[in-house]
């Protein structure tokens, strides 16, 4: 067993999630993509709290509320991270392994059915997609170190066969959509981070809905109601993951954001304590409708959810109202595209 596989053991014995998963937050986990990237950066040493602003622009779908993501863009600018697609043409693991080798990490769908951290919940009972940060591997042992939600675990034996399918004759029918994350340059720190963060926000604010998204949740709610209660509990799981977890999750992670930029000194921040109580608000009122809406799912009746979605579209606009007045467009946020070019950053060597 290699070096690198006996420190992903001890990881995975001793590992403690990053503060954004602590007993402090409303909802623990958000999405498999947000979760591990989280997790990932705080393992290298950097501040996901500075990858947040894209967190304001999160819109409602027509079905769902956008499953948010953070912006390869931004991780590059903030933390030097480049991240890329990665073509699958040879056995996957092949290609895991000579990745981890180069000291990046991969990024691989696979179904959470072999996932041993879903014990309980899908682990060999359920089949559906996730993505995991891989970043140790060892296929003589077959077993590999990876990330994935709020924590890091290893997966072996017939679970390592199984996600990387490699005793299916000829490779993967259809090769999984895989990408590969390297430190490429320098990451920003100090004051330089906070500026960019900040600049980020303003940027971002742009990008913000043009109608109040809980609005539009609002209206579609109201077919949606009937149709919780006249499905299965496992429907009411699954339009809840999509949709109040999203959306509570997301201005979770915004509150927190904001409290970060309060706690840093910025001077364009300050006094943000309205904006972080309306978050708060969306976070908590979110749970409340989950657990309305869950009651009536297990009885098969109907809860259309009014008085949570008045809370709820009344902290929006106060949220919005507010950022706005605090963090206006300066016209600085142009020159960001700039700052994407490698030429103006300086490569990061890892030892």
């Amino acid at each position: 067993m290699s070096s690198l596989f006996a420190q992903a053991r001890e990881r995975a014995v001793d590992y403690r999630p990053h503060p954004l998963h602590g007993p402090q937050m409303i909802w623990r986990q958000s999405n498999c993509y947000v979760d591990l990237w989280i997790e990932v950066l705080s393992r290298w040493g950097l501040d996901p709290h500075a990858a947040l602003p894209f967190t304001v622009a999160q819109d409602f779908e027509g079905d769902q509320f956008t499953f948010f993501k953070f912006p390869l863009a931004d991780l590059e600018l903030l933390y030097g991270v480049v991240v890329q697609e990665h073509a699958i043409f040879e056995p996957l693991h092949l290609h895991v392994e000579k990745q981890v080798e180069r000291g990046h990490v991969m990024l691989v769908e696979v179904d959470a059915c072999y996932l041993p951290d879903t014990q309980g919940t899908s682990y060999r009972e359920q089949h559906t997609k996730t993505t995991i940060c891989i970043d140790a591997i060892d296929p003589g042992g077959r077993q590999l170190g990876y990330f994935h939600n709020t924590g890091y675990y290893l997966a072996t034996d017939s679970d390592y066969d199984a996600l990387l399918n490699v005793a299916s004759v000829g490779g993967l029918p259809l090769p999984p959509y895989v990408e590969c994350a390297k430190r490429r340059f320098e990451p920003l720190d100090g004051i330089r981070l906070r500026d960019t963060s900040r600049s980020l926000l303003r940027l971002h604010l742009q990008r913000r809905p043009g109608v109040n998204p809980i609005g539009a949740f609002r209206q579609a709610f109201a077919r949606d109601a009937k149709e919780i209660a006249s499905r299965p509990t496992s429907y009411f799981h699954a339009y809840s993951f999509n949709t109040l977890r999203q959306l509570g999750s997301n201005f979770d992670l915004l509150g927190r954001y904001l409290r970060w930029l309060d706690a840093s000194g910025d001077s364009d921040a300050g006094m943000l304590g309205a904006q972080i109580a309306a978050c708060d608000t969306i976070a908590s009122e979110s749970m409340v409708l989950e657990f309305r809406l869950a009651r009536a799912s297990a009885r098969g009746r109907e809860d259309g959810g009014e008085s949570s979605l008045d809370v709820l579209e009344h902290a929006y606009e106060l949220l919005v109202d507010g950022l706005n007045k605090a963090f206006s467009p300066t016209g600085i946020e142009t020159q960001l595209k700039g700052d994407m070019q490698m030429s103006q950053r300086n490569p990061l060597v890892i030892p």
